[in-house]
């Protein structure tokens, strides 16, 4: 089932995938990895299997009974993107982000080439719908590379999630880019974050003209290190007519 969501920048999750494989230095403490192998080997758990790549077809249609608009994390235990997943079932998923048009979707993703090569493929004439939002992950600055190709992607709305953020990234190409989520690392073995970096991306961004989203300084909790910067939250969001920020109407998930 879809679950309610304690992130800062969503409503709810919704997982028609789990499971995942590590593929850069991003991911080497991952949350949903480490929370998913706390199940293994528990028999009728969800995540029975831990976090080994597992389709989920009863989940493919869940938005479409949700009758309140909400913003929906797209596979926050996963990556939709990856090679393994057949082509078929990523279609299924967009097919009830196109019917469910009343919510707002965020797809991110570390596979910024396989998205950029499905979203340019799907939507040949025309910009992926606006309810429909594209990100990649980017936690240092070799991780740059995957922006260029979301800038490629022929997307309505593009993010940038530069979480866990574990090293300067230097200067950003934020042509194209509407939004900018910036957050520490947590967990037992969490890299810490030093504020310069944080400052400069918020920098960038206010000289760029895009909305700028501070999740949290991290630590040994995602709550460990509080939400401020500069004395400050930042909770921008894209500017999009219609747009529900979090927690706007109830975060109950059927």
């Amino acid at each position: 089932m879809a679950q309610q969501s304690t992130i800062e920048w969503t409503d709810a999750t919704w997982n028609p995938v789990t499971g995942c494989t590590k593929i850069s230095a991003g991911c080497d403490n991952c949350y949903a990895a480490r929370f998913s192998e706390r199940f293994r080997g528990v028999r009728g758990h969800p995540f029975e299997l831990g976090f080994d790549l597992l389709l989920r077809p009863e989940r493919l249609t869940q938005p479409l009974y949700w009758k309140r608009p909400r913003m929906i994390f797209v596979n926050s235990m996963s990556d939709l993107f990856q090679k393994e997943i057949p082509i078929t079932h990523i279609s299924a998923v967009f097919n009830t982000m196109e019917k469910a048009h009343w919510h707002t979707y965020q797809v991110l993703t570390k596979r910024s080439t396989l998205l950029m090569k499905f979203v340019n493929d799907r939507y040949k004439t025309h910009p992926a719908p606006t309810h429909m939002w594209f990100g990649v992950s980017v936690e240092n600055k070799p991780a740059t590379s995957r922006i260029a190709h979301l800038q490629n992607a022929n997307a309505g709305v593009r993010f940038l999630s530069i979480e866990p953020l574990i090293a300067p990234v230097g200067r950003l190409d934020l042509r194209g880019i509407h939004w900018v989520i910036v957050g520490g690392e947590s967990g037992p073995r969490s890299r810490p974050m030093a504020p310069e970096w944080a400052i400069d991306i918020r920098n960038q961004c206010k000289a760029a003209g895009v909305a700028f989203f501070f999740k949290q300084w991290g630590g040994r909790s995602p709550k460990t290190g509080g939400r401020l910067l500069d004395g400050r939250e930042w909770n921008e969001f894209p500017k999009r007519p219609s747009v529900l920020t979090p927690h706007s109407e109830s975060r109950a998930v059927v």
